[in-house]
């Protein structure tokens, strides 16, 4: 795949074989960056095959398409003719009419970039057990002030009622150094 840029390169390479340029001075010999994005919205081109950020990327058939065009325009042809003419064509017809050196058809293995792992749609792994620490589920004891002790196992009423007295002292500094929600606080 290659960048716009990289495409227009390979473009002008293209059309340095066997091409006069436009006949009548009003039509580029070489599409510019925004006669591609042109040819693309209007349906003449193919859009792009893939995005890279911000970065449009193309191919091989782009590249055929674009000589094609210009081959086209240079025998005297509009856009509509053109576009009429190439709808639907194949690779094989396309090639045909741009006559691409097979050189510049050729892409560049580029390095490909790592994918970043999908942390966010893999399922949560649990935390590994050994066989001296089994997992215990822990819940949650509201203390006042909103403040929730977290214990493993179910505690009974009496077992609240203890953590609460033994948790006063903490909830007594807590709420004097205003880390308490003072509207639930007993």
């Amino acid at each position: 795949m290659w960048t716009l840029d990289e495409l227009l390169e390979r473009v002008s390479s293209a059309l340095t074989a066997e091409y006069s340029g436009a006949p009548n001075g009003r039509v580029r010999d070489v599409p510019d960056r925004r006669a591609v994005r042109w040819y693309a919205t209007t349906g003449l081109v193919d859009r792009p095959s893939a995005m890279r950020g911000r970065t449009a990327l193309y191919e091989r058939r782009h590249l055929l398409q674009l000589v094609a065009v210009k081959r086209l325009q240079s025998e005297g042809r509009t856009l509509s003719e053109i576009q009429a003419a190439l709808a639907g064509v194949t690779d094989r017809k396309l090639a045909a009419i741009a006559k691409v050196p097979d050189g510049l058809l050729e892409t560049e293995a580029a390095p490909q970039e790592a994918a970043r792992p999908r942390f966010w749609a893999e399922p949560v792994a649990a935390p590994a057990q050994t066989p001296q620490a089994p997992a215990v589920p822990l819940n949650g004891v509201a203390l006042s002030g909103g403040a929730v002790v977290l214990v493993p196992g179910t505690p009974t009423p009496a077992d609240l009622a203890d953590i609460a007295a033994a948790a006063q002292p903490l909830l007594d500094l807590l709420a004097a150094r205003g880390l308490l929600n003072e509207r639930e606080q007993s």
